[in-house]
């Protein structure tokens, strides 16, 4: 189709690489306008490596009280709604609890006194209308309307549900008669209660996901939610993603001789005892002498810039290596500011490829793993000294997400200490389950970038 003019939002970096890098917009007649955020390093590193025609700052957003009452309260009310409908108390494990401000203890504290007497389905909705009415009460939304209207995009893209500013930008949208699309940005993101904008259409992996979606937000058509997959996963299918053995061997010190263990790291929220757990690891293999014969691959999180790793990797600097993510100004903490560069991509498909195994807490890195039939160890121990008091892995387990298993035997579990020498160096025999939990969570990945484009009615 020609004379499209796309306004495309990006809220963090892994949006600008899920669908810039990939082939989503490929259509050399399609206009693609970024409305950013992102800082003046980022943009000039974006022009370099894509065809964006330009680049709008988005105005500055100050949320009003009532706006931030009305999000806050709908949160929690969904969270204690979404609890009761799928019998699982670990979804107010996604509300913070703990405020460190006399006021935010008193603003939240009205907040959760409110919440438990909004029982019907029906008093959200209300909730919704009225945030829908307050976010266009604020000065930031004759900002954009007016930028929009000179702009005058033929459809609004964005990669993630949940961004505040989103939630703005879309109803001016709607109020322009604009056909807008937001993507659902993780299979963990649908029962967390944080849908902050309201779109035209809704892209998921999966069939799973949509079932999801129509039953955490029944409001929203099904004939509004589409099954496209997500383009994160086709890149593994792009043999020139792979870096050179010799070459990503040499750059990263990796012995080509030894195995590969990739400690996939996350941030320091969802698992503040990373490096508790890859001391552990290091510890058992030089206790048990292993480490002629294995080598560990660390990736952390790529806006983890806390140091917290520095000391274990220095003290096993022989059996640990490291691989930081290529990302645009990471030295910042914000997701919203950094994005990874094009040969990121090529590191974590080279990661995958090379390495034998991945472990860690929980995270989706055992979905890229699986796209080369590698295994997957996930965390399930506590250590004894945490870093924060209340968390453990016991309650990521239970997160509502992770009820898509098929059968416990999808990934390795490793449940104590003892178990670290037997589980990461044993043959592995859950590709079989592994393969079926890849196919319920993130569906038909192949040609998702076709898919999308279909829908965005690019082709």
């Amino acid at each position: 189709m020609q004379n499209n003019k796309i306004l495309l939002l990006f809220p963090d970096g892994i949006g600008i690489r899920n669908y810039l890098y990939s082939d989503v917009f490929i259509d050399d007649e399609a206009e693609l306008v970024l409305f950013h955020n992102f800082d003046a390093e980022t943009i000039s590193a974006l022009n370099e490596c894509t065809r964006l025609s330009q680049a709008i700052t988005i105005p500055e957003y100050r949320e009003s009280l009532k706006e931030k009452f009305l999000r806050e309260l709908i949160c929690l009310a969904r969270l204690n709604y979404n609890k009761r409908k799928v019998n699982n108390p670990s979804l107010l494990a996604n509300w913070n609890w703990t405020q460190k401000t006399l006021f935010k203890k008193i603003f939240y504290k009205i907040i959760e006194i409110i919440a438990p007497f909004i029982k019907e389905y029906t008093m959200i909705l209300k909730l919704e209308k009225s945030y829908q009415k307050a976010i266009r009460e604020n000065s930031f939304y004759n900002e954009v309307r007016v930028i929009l209207k000179q702009v005058q995009p033929t459809t609004v893209f964005c990669s993630h549900q949940r961004a505040l500013k989103a939630a703005t930008i879309f109803a001016v949208a709607k109020d322009l008669s604009i056909p807008t699309t937001t993507v659902i940005f993780s299979w963990d993101n649908l029962p967390k209660a944080r849908m902050a904008l309201r779109a035209d259409r809704y892209l998921v992996w999966s069939d799973f996901m949509k079932k999801e979606m129509e039953m955490f937000y029944p409001e929203i058509p099904s004939k509004s939610i589409y099954v496209t997959g997500t383009p994160q996963f086709e890149f593994y299918n792009d043999e020139r993603n792979i870096i050179d053995k010799e070459l990503f061997f040499k750059k990263y010190n990796l012995d080509p001789a030894k195995k590969i263990i990739c400690f996939s790291g996350d941030d320091e929220h969802t698992s503040p005892d990373d490096p508790s757990y890859l001391k552990d690891i290091s510890q058992e293999f030089i206790n048990a002498n292993l480490q002629q014969h294995y080598q560990i691959l660390l990736r952390r999180c790529p806006v983890d810039c806390s140091g917290r790793f520095d000391a274990i990797v220095k003290e096993y600097k022989e059996l640990i290596k490291e691989a930081p993510p290529l990302w645009v100004s990471n030295s910042s903490k914000d997701w919203s500011v950094v994005c990874p560069s094009v040969d990121d991509v090529k590191l974590l498909v080279s990661t995958a490829f090379y390495a034998d195994v991945v472990i860690n807490v929980g995270s989706t890195m055992a979905f890229d793993f699986a796209m080369f039939n590698k295994p997957c160890i996930f965390i399930n121990y506590d250590q004894e000294n945490k870093t924060v008091k209340d968390w453990s892995v016991k309650t990521i387990y239970q997160f509502q997400h992770f009820k898509s298993m098929p059968n416990k035997e999808a990934v390795i579990w490793l449940n104590n200490k003892a178990e670290i020498v037997e589980k990461l160096t044993k043959q592995n025999d859950q590709i079989t389950s592994m393969q079926l939990w890849k196919k319920i969570v993130i569906g038909d990945y192949n040609e998702a970038s076709k898919r999308i484009r279909r829908t965005l009615q690019l082709e």
